[in-house]
């Protein structure tokens, strides 16, 4: 039978050497020097060089014709390099030509294959069996890879069993809008894709399976953006009588064995906890990325009399202090300001602080109290800006946070190298829609509150809930479930659902709380978003092997697209142009 390769190229040593080898896969590179021809050829482990020298060889006419990404098998005689290449594992040896078969001649491709590829992201998508062969791509996929066998390595050791949950479910309220599937059997109905497999694991603990995990494919319909997907993965994982504490701690021995594992980092001390409230006050976001230590400061009271009238209407008056002033160019604070109008800011007020004297458009509204009290509040030194937003307390979070990440980026703060692990707890039981007037619940309504009269002052009670953050991104989110029927059907009507809601929703989920439930929490990590900041990606779409486009097109399969009238008849729809 016919063989096509005897060894992967990365595994070519110096123990080949002399030894008449088989290999096989694509033509990265090809240079034709006249009497010498020179190969680049690329496998799923790597690339290797291939030379041919003597022109009485067959092969040698077409080796001449040969084209980038051509697929060929090659036969010859590794040997030692005259010319070292330190940059590849195996770049002191080469392959002398004796035999090539061509397998597949290739058409022009529309972009080289090569890492600092120079095309359209859209290009790159509509041909996206062409981009994985770039070496960054088979990086990115290799290291997800590891991800997942790390991760099924540790919870099997600590005795976790994998369990698929369905796909096709039922609607319920999670957050965000569900991908719905018609049934054919059941006329008019519907199934949901899971945006969590959050409902099951609750029962899986409620039928013993004390320590459940697995890797798993959830759907959201919502807006996108460089971490967000339709459809993503989740290391989703549940365990019965542990506490938060403890939940906490698996995790994070998870994910230091996984950063272990990928990036050969030992990472020692234990993950920094944080509060949700002092995560808002100072980094003005619920995910702060805390690789540099520039904080929001609040000096609402420094301005309680001012004249100035943009800060006399504010409800909160809070700013950055950012060092190397200089640096920072009329326009670039132009452009920071731009930034804060995105989020919702009406404007950013600045200041430079110099030689112990205040310049910027403000200066001449502050008095000289205003000035001395900002000066020592802040504790100001040399070359300093400050980036003030005056407005509501969320207004102030969204548009300040927005701008020290921009400063962040823009003063290199952010180190790629640095793997900040972040915990944030103590979140809010509930958050209150002002135009729909109802509360919704922070986390999702299975969470368990910290206080079981929760009903009484819902706005004041804490949840226990943890989100885990690593860089400025949340990772993963769990908490402590809900674990009896009563709890559970006061937390529904305090969401605003009545008793026929909550019966046709989750009526099932009521009655098996009353069969025995175990106390439980657990954890969902985001798979895509972890390996994208394990490979210093920048955007989710870089680290799933089939991507959406920021309006949840499939570029290369056209998907979704328009089905036959025959076959919404038999589902039962119909729709009007």
């Amino acid at each position: 039978m016919k063989t096509f390769r005897d060894i992967m190229v990365n595994e070519i040593s110096k123990k080949k050497i002399g030894s008449k080898i088989k290999v096989s896969g694509w033509v990265k590179k090809s240079r034709d020097l006249g009497e010498l021809i020179f190969i680049d050829l690329r496998d799923g482990s790597g690339f290797f060089q291939l030379i041919l020298e003597d022109n009485s060889l067959s092969c040698f006419d077409v080796a001449k014709k040969l084209h980038h990404e051509d697929v060929i098998s090659v036969t010859g005689v590794v040997r030692e390099r005259k010319k070292i290449n330190k940059d590849i594992k195996n770049g002191d040896l080469e392959l002398e030509v004796i035999d090539i078969e061509v397998i597949n001649k290739t058409k022009p491709v529309p972009f080289n294959i090569e890492d600092d590829v120079k095309t359209t992201e859209e290009t790159r998508m509509i041909y996206r069996y062409l981009d994985l062969r770039r070496d960054v791509m088979q990086y990115n996929l290799k290291t997800r890879h590891k991800i997942m066998k790390a991760t099924r390595d540790f919870l099997d050791n600590q005795d976790f069993c994998e369990i698929e949950t369905p796909m096709l479910t039922k609607a319920t309220p999670e957050g965000a809008r569900d991908y719905l599937v018609p049934s054919r059997v059941n006329q008019k109905m519907f199934y949901a894709l899971p945006q969590s497999p959050q409902i099951y694991k609750n029962l899986l603990m409620i039928g013993g399976m004390e320590r459940y995990y697995q890797i798993v494919k959830c759907f959201r319909d919502e807006d996108l953006r460089i971490d967000r997907q339709p459809e993503f993965t989740q290391i989703d994982l549940e365990v019965s009588f542990m506490n938060e504490e403890e939940i906490r701690n698996l995790a994070e021995s998870m994910l230091k064995e996984i950063v272990k594992e990928v990036k050969g980092i030992d990472l020692i001390d234990k993950f920094e906890v944080m509060s949700y409230d002092d995560a808002m006050n100072n980094y003005g976001n619920d995910k702060p990325d805390t690789r540099f230590s520039i904080l929001i400061n609040d000096v609402t009271e420094v301005f309680d009399n001012s004249d100035f009238k943009v800060f006399k209407e504010a409800d909160y008056i809070r700013c950055l202090v950012v060092d190397k002033a200089d640096e920072f160019s009329r326009k670039e604070i132009d452009s920071l300001e731009v930034i804060a109008k995105n989020n919702h800011a009406k404007g950013m007020a600045w200041l430079k602080f110099n030689e112990n004297e205040f310049t910027g458009p403000i200066s001449k509204f502050l008095n000289e109290t205003e000035k001395k009290e900002i000066k020592n509040l802040l504790n100001l030194t040399n070359n300093q800006l400050l980036l003030f937003s005056a407005d509501s307390f969320n207004v102030v979070c969204s548009s300040l946070s927005a701008v020290r990440l921009e400063v962040g980026r823009k003063l290199e703060l952010q180190d790629p190298e640095k793997f900040n692990f972040l915990w944030v707890v103590d979140w809010p039981m509930f958050e209150y829609d002002v135009e729909l007037k109802r509360l919704f619940a922070m986390h999702h309504p299975f969470t368990m509150p910290k206080n079981e009269k929760f009903a009484e002052k819902p706005m004041e009670t804490m949840a226990q809930a943890y989100d885990i953050v690593l860089n400025g991104f949340e990772i993963g989110g769990g908490s402590i479930r809900i674990n009896n029927s009563e709890l559970q059907k006061k937390m529904f009507e305090l969401l605003s659902m009545d008793e026929e809601e909550i019966k046709s929703k989750f009526g099932f989920f009521i009655n098996a709380y009353d069969y025995g439930a175990p106390y439980h929490g657990g954890l969902a990590l985001g798979l895509d978003r972890l390996t994208m900041l394990l490979t210093n990606s920048e955007s989710i779409r870089d680290v799933i092997a089939f991507p959406k486009n920021n309006k949840a097109i499939d570029m290369m399969m056209q998907a979704p697209s328009l089905v036959e009238l025959e076959q919404l008849k038999e589902l039962g729809i119909k729709y009007e142009e």
